[in-house]
């Protein structure tokens, strides 16, 4: 059982003081009768909860797919670059923190949640989820490039993963790897002798960034979610 303003907090609904007013002006009903007291009880599981008509669906966590921008950073909080979470002040959602990291100047998917669990999983090497990069470069991407990176590059002791390289001109790529160290795309080109002019993440695991614009972000569908957990 759990409080009905709570519930409706953790549904992102707003803040303690701002669900209580609208608990109290009439517009909550549980289960088919108004309910006007913040502090009575409800089955979170099983209870059938409106507002103003409209069913709240209680989440236990909650996932997003964020298009990051060039110029914040993949951190909850920082004292020199706007971050990932200040794009979503508007979210009443405990505990919500980016899974893994783009660079500073790299936009692109970036799955946004409070499950710690499937967070763990998608950055784990161990998984081996996949993530493709879009990357442009400042001079002509050797083709033996594509086996350099298959066979894996020498990196903080040993070898990379096997990535696959696929050249989409002379200069732009699309690269796949399933570890994520420190600035990986950017070395592995530059071990070939490119600098990486533009990087853009397009997917990780089963989703997709889509059409999704920079700087927005939406809900995971439930069919998204189940998929990404089965991976």
């Amino acid at each position: 059982m759990i409080r009905l303003d709570k519930y409706l907090c953790d549904c992102g609904i707003g803040t303690r003081s701002e669900v209580k007013k609208i608990i109290k002006a009439g517009r909550v009903s549980v289960d088919g009768g108004v309910i006007k007291k913040p502090e009575d009880k409800l089955n979170e599981l099983t209870s059938i909860v409106t507002i103003d008509g409209k069913e709240i669906i209680y989440e236990t966590f909650s996932y997003f797919l964020f298009h990051k921008p060039s110029g914040c950073v993949t951190a909850t909080e920082d004292n020199l670059h706007k971050t990932v979470m200040d794009y979503f002040s508007d979210v009443n959602v405990k505990n919500l923190a980016p899974v893994g990291r783009l660079d500073l100047d790299t936009e692109g998917l970036l799955l946004v949640t409070n499950d710690g669990e499937l967070a763990h999983h998608l950055i784990s090497p161990s998984h081996h989820v996949e993530k493709t990069y879009y990357v442009e470069v400042d001079n002509q991407i050797p083709p033996e490039s594509i086996d350099i990176m298959r066979e894996g590059i020498p990196m903080d002791g040993k070898l990379t993963k096997p990535a696959r390289l696929e050249l989409l001109s002379d200069t732009t790529a699309r690269l796949t790897i399933t570890e994520g160290k420190f600035h990986q795309v950017k070395r592995m080109f530059a071990h070939v002798g490119c600098q990486v002019t533009y990087l853009k993440r397009e997917t990780m695991g089963t989703l997709t960034l889509g059409d999704l614009q920079r700087g927005c972000y939406r809900k995971l569908t439930q069919q998204e979610i189940e998929t990404l957990k089965k991976k």
